[in-house]
């Protein structure tokens, strides 16, 4: 039998120590896409993060894994549940995937992973995404995933010296099961 975690690209798997480095690189990737403004971290800050996402207890229905590419072992980017409401049934999520990996599927499939445990195993009944407006990719990422805008919040974050608005996108389970049988 083959891994839950394991699909045809990649390979979802706990944070190692070893991460902190592709960390590093996946926050300075988002804050040139405008994504994230962050005051800047060390690299012993990155290297503490990741150890302690190593050493981390399950906090619930709340983790982050790493997205790994099959053929090279090589940490392409990260995907986890962020908040999680198991009375209510809804999560969220979030994704990154480092520059020179996408486009290459890695998104999609990690993303089609971590739903279907959450669906099919943690019996979620919907998940939402908030996505930054301007994210042109990660909003076709996720309708070409079955997931439907359901608002858009005007001037929600202030990112980069301009407002900008975050498009909250859902996805219900029996939807999910029907698109990714």
């Amino acid at each position: 039998m083959t891994s839950f975690w394991v699909g045809k690209r990649v390979r979802l798997r706990g944070i190692e120590p070893g991460d902190a480095p592709a960390f590093m690189r996946f926050a300075a990737e988002e804050e040139g896409l405008g994504d994230l403004v962050n005051p800047p971290r060390s690299a012993e800050g990155h290297r503490i993060r990741a150890g302690e996402g190593a050493a981390a207890k399950p906090d619930g229905d709340r983790f982050q894994l790493v997205v790994e590419a099959v053929d090279t072992g090589e940490t392409v980017g990260a995907v986890g549940s962020h908040q999680a409401d198991a009375r209510m049934g809804w999560f969220e999520y979030g994704i990154t995937i480092g520059a020179e990996h996408r486009r290459k599927g890695y998104a999609a499939e990690a993303a089609v992973l971590l739903l279907r445990f959450m669906f099919q195993e943690s019996r979620y009944h919907k998940c939402q995404v908030r996505i930054f407006a301007h994210n042109d990719a990660s909003l076709a990422l996720h309708r070409q995933l079955g997931f439907t805008e359901e608002s858009r919040l005007r001037e929600q974050v202030y990112l980069a010296g301009r407002y900008r608005d975050v498009v909250m996108m859902g996805m219900l389970a029996d939807e999910f099961a029907r698109q990714h049988a």
